[in-house]
């Protein structure tokens, strides 16, 4: 059974993401005129920041200069991030976003959008939010095999009691007059 270059790349690139405590989540080997372009999406708990991108992605570059899996042809590597926009495909993604509003295309048909309040390995609790404002939300265990497919939705005009940290986490006063004492 032959594989592919993506999967060849895959195996050399997992154990360098797990070793660098990252999640391998997506890559993208594409043709940019006479360059391919090796795009490299990573994640870890907690989010990924840029110094960890930056180290990663040294190393990447030197393992697959050492390698043969990119040719003699020049190649532009990128690694980043996912965005926010990245489908719900593991149950580390839903973990992940616990408390963000997400868009559900169910299985069986239909679709839904709901707050996620937790998540395990075969589903997520969802607070599910009513249609056109109507009513209150309501809790539902939601199982992964319902899930056709699920988007985090981008929220600008969120309630402000839900963006700010509560009193009692602040002891009562802004974080930002605390930051400022400090």
């Amino acid at each position: 059974m032959s594989t592919t270059p993506t999967d060849r790349l895959r195996a050399l690139l997992e154990p360098l993401a797990e070793q660098a405590g990252l999640d391998l989540e997506d890559i993208k080997l594409t043709q940019a005129g006479s360059r391919r372009q090796l795009q490299i999406d990573v994640d870890a708990e907690g989010g990924v920041d840029l110094d960890a991108i930056a180290e990663f992605s040294r190393e990447v570059g030197q393992a697959l200069d050492a390698g043969d899996l990119m040719g003699n042809s020049a190649y532009l590597l990128e690694v980043g991030s996912p965005g926010v926009d990245r489908p719900l495909t593991a149950p580390r993604h839903w973990r992940r976003n616990t408390g963000r509003l997400v868009k559900v295309q169910l299985v069986e048909g239909g679709e839904l959008v709901a707050r996620i309040l937790s998540a395990d390995e075969d589903g997520a609790l969802v607070e599910v939010q009513p249609v056109k404002g109507r009513g209150r939300p309501k809790e539902r265990r939601l199982e992964f095999t319902e899930v056709a497919k699920a988007r985090i939705q981008v929220e600008f005009n969120r309630k402000e009691d839900e963006q700010l940290l509560s009193d009692e986490e602040t002891d009562g006063q802004p974080l930002a007059e605390e930051e400022e004492e400090a």
